[in-house]
């Protein structure tokens, strides 16, 4: 089992080296982490965009520019379709978000004709998070995607976690389904999508990990809390998978890791044909770069 985020590093370094397409990859903590992954033997990177500008913060940024390719492009719109034709071609791996808007990029991977998510798939966020107080990896979704997921996203959340999970080698994926409270209340429809898939799962409809809930995020994470409030869950409090209700939940969540937990972070969009990292324009160099390593293994465990 894969406990932290550098481990992935380790196991991208172990495989072969993929081939990274990024959009409009001007902003300096993106060209840092794609320098680095380079430099650590991870990937293979094209960036497009506008070429002065790249060589520039690479330059002050102590990048070697001639570490990747550049395809100059400096039109937002256009770089941003040439970067996903290039994965839709199979001529890269797999594809990154630069200095680009969340809505724009994702609508290109959105095109019917020219975008990446294949007829009847639903597009979600995986965020892999590495907190200091917590023994092992935690598989988050949905963060950034669906704003109110309804129960059949929910159930595609849910298994896309579960397929993360077992590149991280966790055979056996333990998925909290996150409510307010562990009971069902007929009132609040989160916990009863969180019983609906629970059931699902024991019934072999979802397949490959332990699910239960409705669960509160406190008897998730601490078996503790499951002996004080009484609760037998199969999760028992040892989560690796959280599916949160909605998108505000799961920001959230996300953002007090980062901000106030002294978590570290790795996200990229499923459903996709291809691993597709999304990440916030604020975020650091280090959670870029591990974003990139989780990629990689993705994008090694498709082909």
């Amino acid at each position: 089992m894969i406990k932290r985020l550098t481990e992935i590093v380790q196991e991208a370094k172990r495989g072969k080296s993929m081939t990274l397409s990024v959009a409009c990859g001007e902003d300096p903590h993106t060209i840092e982490a794609v320098g680095r992954a380079v430099k650590e033997g991870i990937v293979r990177a094209t960036l497009i965009g506008d070429k002065g500008k790249i060589e520039k913060v690479s330059k002050e940024h102590n990048v070697d520019p001639q570490a990747f390719e550049i395809m100059d492009e400096p039109e937002t719109g256009k770089a941003l379709r040439l970067a996903v034709r290039l994965v839709k071609q199979k001529d890269r791996d797999f594809l990154m978000k630069g200095l680009v808007d969340t809505s724009k990029y994702m609508k290109a991977i959105l095109d019917k004709e020219t975008g990446l998510l294949p007829p009847g798939q639903i597009l979600s966020h995986v965020t892999v998070v590495e907190f200091p107080l917590y023994s092992k990896l935690l598989v988050v979704s949905d963060a950034a995607v669906i704003p109110k997921p309804d129960l059949p996203a929910k159930i595609a959340m849910t298994n896309y976690c579960i397929e993360v999970a077992h590149a991280l080698a966790v055979e056996k994926p333990k998925v909290a389904i996150i409510a307010a409270v562990e009971k069902v209340n007929l009132k609040m429809d989160e916990t009863l999508h969180a019983a609906v898939i629970s059931k699902m799962a024991e019934r072999g409809q979802i397949k490959g990990g332990i699910v239960d809930g409705p669960l509160s995020l406190d008897t998730a994470v601490s078996k503790e809390c499951c002996e004080i409030k009484g609760l037998k869950s199969a999760v028992d409090g040892d989560a690796d998978v959280l599916i949160f209700p909605n998108i505000e939940a799961a920001n959230v969540f996300f953002k007090t890791c980062t901000q106030l937990a002294g978590g570290e972070i790795a996200g990229v969009v499923a459903g996709t044909e291809v691993p597709c990292i999304l990440t916030s324009r604020a975020d650091s160099e280090d959670s870029k770069f591990y974003s990139i390593a989780l990629g990689a293994v993705l994008a090694g465990g498709l082909k």
